[in-house]
C-alpha cells in the first residue's frame, strides 16, 4: 500500500511539472487564436461607446473582422502582463450598416463562457465553453472598451 501511495504521489508530481512546449503569443495582452501549431493575433481595436435612450452601444468599424477562424469552439493562447485572462468576457456582435456592435441595455447581454488554464507562468489558454454559432465576436476586459475580435465562419 505504501509503495502505491508514492508511485501515485511521483506519478501527480510529474504531471503538474510538465513544461508547456507549443507555439507561444509574440505580444502580451493581445489573445491569439490557436490553430493546430500556428497562432493568429486576434483584431484589437477600441469600441466606440454610444447612449440612447437607456441602451449603450459599442460598436467597432467594419462589417467583419479580418481575423477569422471555422472553428466553432475555438481556443486562445494569452501572455498576461497588464490584463488579467480571467476578466475577458466573450461577446458576440451583430454587423449591422456597415459596423459591428453590442447594445448594452436595460438588461445587458450575458457573457459567453470561457474556461480558463494557467499553461506556465503567465502564459493561459483560453477556451470557449460553447460551441459558436457563425459570426462576430470579441472578447473584452471588464470595465473597458478594449476589444479583441474575430469572426467564426
Amino acid at each position: 500500500m505504501r509503495r502505491m501511495i508514492l508511485l501515485l504521489s511521483a506519478a501527480a508530481l510529474a504531471a503538474f511539472g510538465q513544461k508547456y512546449d507549443g507555439p507561444r503569443p509574440a505580444k502580451a495582452d493581445l489573445p491569439y487564436l490557436k490553430h493546430a501549431s500556428n497562432l493568429l493575433p486576434t483584431e484589437a481595436v477600441l469600441a466606440r461607446e454610444e447612449k440612447k435612450k437607456s441602451d449603450t452601444i459599442y460598436t467597432v468599424e467594419g462589417a467583419n473582422s479580418s481575423v477569422r477562424t471555422p472553428l466553432a469552439a475555438p481556443i486562445f493562447l494569452f501572455l498576461a502582463d497588464k490584463l488579467a485572462p480571467d476578466a475577458l468576457g466573450l461577446y458576440r456582435f451583430e454587423s449591422k450598416e456597415g459596423r459591428r456592435r453590442i447594445v448594452f441595455g436595460s438588461k445587458p447581454p450575458e457573457p459567453i463562457r470561457l474556461d480558463v488554464k494557467r499553461l506556465e507562468g503567465n502564459l493561459y489558454r483560453i477556451e470557449v465553453g460553447e460551441s459558436l454559432e457563425p459570426g462576430e465576436y470579441a472578447l473584452s476586459p471588464e470595465g473597458s472598451n478594449q476589444v479583441f475580435c474575430f469572426q467564426v465562419f
